[in-house]
């Protein structure tokens, strides 16, 4: 176990944005399903426009998504299929957006994403400096990591003046005992180093990596939602990831490695019918609502496995579709109950969950949710964008549009000083050069 002074790790890291500059933003979502990018054009808002943490407009010009190849629940198996898989997804936003593309901000669902907090306080005389914030959260970021494993996020959620709590800006104020808590979220370098290559083989440049749950939250919670405390729960194809925000702050991730390939195989393996099948009846007829266990309506026309063409199809119920469908769900919940439970946090969420990702437009889930979670359950759909075509609105698209809002936000980020690794990216980002900071830093 090593200690990390976060901001060390020699990751790339978005630069902030100027509030008074249009900037050019290309991002990628790398799932187990689907490969998605976005090209974006940020433009600043005008003072009357400002919404919480949307500094700029955000107007799509271009997208790409493509049939994953070589990534499962987000990791890297086969690179040269990951590669051409994200070649293709780029150069079809880059067609639409009529621009090209050398650096991305990019997803991480792989990696076994680990939460972890820390609290630290100090003395203060009189009023407090910037000096006192400075080495509070210095203190706060010395935190214990293991080897092999690399910060994402390192974010402050809340600061403390003696009795006085959720403090935005303390300097200046007057009191005897500052205190800081700081949430970090660590990833395995193994399954960055592995992205990053099939990237680089792509010839695109990662310029920062976002967590899943963090980017699909930032698109789909509403302010008073992240300020009150909820949690924002993604349902992929690979995997389940959460995401709890505080006080407006992201404090908490976690993962479950079972999404909607789970739910298509069990069908596959319940009715005896290809994958293909599998998925188009989940899609069309599939559904978790205990109604639908009675056997109603016509019953489903579907080939049987490894029968030709022209064999007769078989005729499948629609309720054991439902009953194949509805124990899997229910076995995710639960799971996902048990995380919001072990987190610690279940005070902060109260009822309040968002839904989303692709795999969360099953009819019925929501009611499932709500029902195994005993939350208030809605679903999520990005937000606060626009150029976007109806079948890039849904909730499938919440971490693509979660990724272009993360540079309104990345200021918020303990960063403590850039490592000559880092400034050397840097430079090669603004000479156009193609790089690898993991293989120079690491």
């Amino acid at each position: 176990m090593s200690l990390l002074s976060l901001g060390k790790s020699d990751l790339p890291r978005v630069k902030g944005l100027s509030a008074r500059r249009s900037r050019v933003i290309s991002v990628l979502d790398v799932g187990s399903e689907k490969i998605s990018c976005l090209i974006a054009r940020l433009r600043p808002r005008v003072a009357g426009e400002m919404l919480p943490d949307r500094t700029h407009t955000i107007e799509v010009i271009g997208v790409g998504h493509h049939r994953s190849r070589g990534i499962k629940s987000g990791a890297v198996v086969d690179i040269a299929a990951a590669e051409q898989a994200i070649r293709q997804c780029v150069d079809a936003a880059e067609r639409m957006a009529g621009l090209s593309v050398e650096s991305l901000i990019v997803s991480v669902t792989a990696g076994r994403l680990k939460s972890m907090r820390r609290r630290a306080s100090t003395e203060v005389v009189g009023e407090v400096s910037q000096a006192d914030l400075s080495r509070v959260i210095e203190s706060a970021a010395k935190i214990p990591v293991d080897d092999g494993r690399v910060a994402l996020h390192s974010t402050v959620y809340d600061i403390q003046l003696d009795d006085e709590l959720g403090l935005e800006h303390p300097v200046g104020m007057t009191g005897h005992a500052l205190s800081a808590n700081l949430h970090v979220l660590t990833a395995e370098i193994a399954a960055l180093r592995n992205l990053e290559a099939a990237i680089n083989r792509a010839q695109l440049v990662v310029e920062a990596f976002v967590a899943t749950p963090y980017a699909s939250a930032l698109s789909t919670m509403v302010e008073d939602e992240a300020a009150m405390g909820s949690a924002c729960i993604d349902m992929g194809s690979g995997a389940t990831t959460i995401a709890i925000f505080q006080n407006g702050r992201f404090v908490y991730a976690d993962q479950i490695a079972i999404g909607g390939a789970n739910v298509t195989m069990d069908l596959a393996r319940g009715l005896s019918i290809s994958p293909a099948d599998a998925e188009r009846i989940k899609v069309m007829h599939g559904s978790t609502l205990a109604e639908l266990l009675d056997d109603t309506g016509e019953p489903l026309a579907v080939a049987p496995l490894g029968e030709s063409g022209e064999a007769s199809p078989i005729q499948v119920k629609r309720s054991l579709v439902t009953k194949i469908i509805r124990p899997r769900v229910e076995e995710t919940f639960e799971l996902v109950r048990d995380r919001l439970n072990a987190s610690g946090l279940g005070h902060v969420i109260g009822k309040r969950v968002i839904l989303t990702g692709g795999a969360s437009q099953l009819a019925g889930l929501a009611e499932t949710a709500r029902t195994v979670l005993q939350r208030n359950v809605r679903l999520g759909r990005p937000l606060g964008v626009t150029g976007l075509n109806p079948s890039s609105k849904g909730p499938g698209f919440s971490t693509s549009v979660g990724l272009l809002i993360y540079p309104q936000v990345a200021h918020r980020e303990y960063v403590s000083e850039r490592s000559s690794a880092v400034k050397v990216f840097e430079k090669a980002m603004e000479g156009g050069r193609v790089g690898s900071w993991l293989r120079r830093s690491l």
